[in-house]
């Protein structure tokens, strides 16, 4: 007897079909990062076409842990040892995201009239979910900040590969893994004990960016401890790469014509700046000698860490200086945003509250 499949079913059905068929078109042309851009290019046009799709819930934040243990093993003694050597361009995080505040909350409010709330936490480089976590409770537009962001990483995801492949003569082609027949199956197990502990302990305490930071943790320990030797698989990092990639095109299901007008087109055009920030940094880093043009560029890049993650894999950049920067933003978006944020509605309501 066959059971009728459930709405939510047939819509995350669908999306896999079309996932699945974008990453055939990819691997066919000949095209970069099929598992990624095939995926996210199917479910962008479908999604915007009006297709019912779905993301794959708990499975596309469980595909994360897998870039968590994979950047946790990077973290090697000889890592530890090269942070006093990034200090100078680590200290340069601070400065770049107060310079992206000090013009993204203005560029929100004045040019595209959305409230103060929206303004800040759609003007700040941080996780796409955290911010519209901190956005939400401070009466933030959601739909909007999460429009804003999904289309921040977009364009980042889009335009990098392009940026490493014609600006810097990188090819993208570096192995991500060895086969999972090549390792052995007792360091599999420990990454996915690692995976699983990190993640769901991770959640246990609160931690933000669980899904990732709390696998990274775990591996990294076990990494220096001289008991992880090994990168997830190649096999692993692909389905990462085929999760983000749905979950990127998916966000955009649902969008109205009024949407792409002011909340996609806004965030398109705050992605220009940022990457002309993200330039401009970049410039500074490999001027002062202390970082490769590379592992510059990745380091100030405003995407994800998973999308960051996978760039430097592909790239073959210095997975552990990439991360350390884009762990320090993040740390600081996640906890100076809120008390930023919550310090400006103080001092705005002495002032007689924000215009409407």
């Amino acid at each position: 007897m066959a059971f009728p499949l459930s709405q939510a079913a047939r819509d995350r059905a669908v999306t896999v079909a079309l996932a699945t068929a974008g990453v055939a078109v990819f691997w066919a042309m000949g095209l970069p990062l099929p598992f990624l851009f095939g995926p996210m290019t199917a479910c962008l046009i479908a999604a915007l076409a009006g297709v019912r799709l779905r993301g794959m819930g708990q499975v596309s934040v469980g595909a994360r842990t897998i870039l968590g243990v994979a950047v946790g093993a990077s973290v090697t003694p000889a890592l530890i040892a090269e942070l006093p050597q990034m200090a100078l361009s680590v200290a340069l995080i601070p400065i770049y995201i107060l310079v992206i505040a000090a013009i993204g909350v203005p560029f929100f409010r004045k040019v595209y009239g959305f409230d103060w709330p929206t303004s800040w936490y759609a003007a700040m480089p941080g996780g796409l979910q955290d911010m519209v976590v901190f956005g939400q409770e401070a009466g933030a537009d959601v739909r909007a900040l999460s429009l804003i962001h999904a289309t921040r990483v977009l364009v980042i995801i889009t335009l990098a590969p392009l940026i490493l492949t014609f600006g810097f003569g990188q090819s993208l082609d570096n192995p991500i893994g060895q086969p999972v027949a090549d390792l052995p199956l007792s360091e599999l197990a420990i990454m996915v004990v690692a995976a699983l502990v990190g993640w769901k302990g991770g959640e246990r305490i609160g931690l933000f960016g669980a899904s990732i930071l709390g696998p990274l943790i775990v591996t990294a320990a076990l990494s220096l401890l001289d008991v992880i030797h090994f990168r997830p698989p190649a096999e692993a990092i692909l389905v990462a790469q085929y999760m983000i990639g749905i979950g990127i095109g998916v966000g955009y299901v649902g969008v109205t014509l009024h949407e792409l007008r002011r909340d996609v087109a806004a965030g398109i055009v705050f992605v220009l700046i940022l990457a002309g920030l993200a330039a401009l940094f970049t410039e500074i880093v490999v001027l002062l000698g202390v970082a490769a043009p590379v592992e510059g560029f990745l380091a100030f890049a405003p995407g994800g860490q998973a999308e960051m993650t996978v760039l430097a894999i592909v790239a073959g950049a210095d997975l552990g200086f990439v991360i350390v920067h884009h762990l320090t933003r993040i740390l600081l978006v996640i906890t100076g945003a809120p008390l930023a944020a919550r310090l400006f509605r103080v001092t705005d309501r002495g002032q007689g509250g924000p215009p409407g």
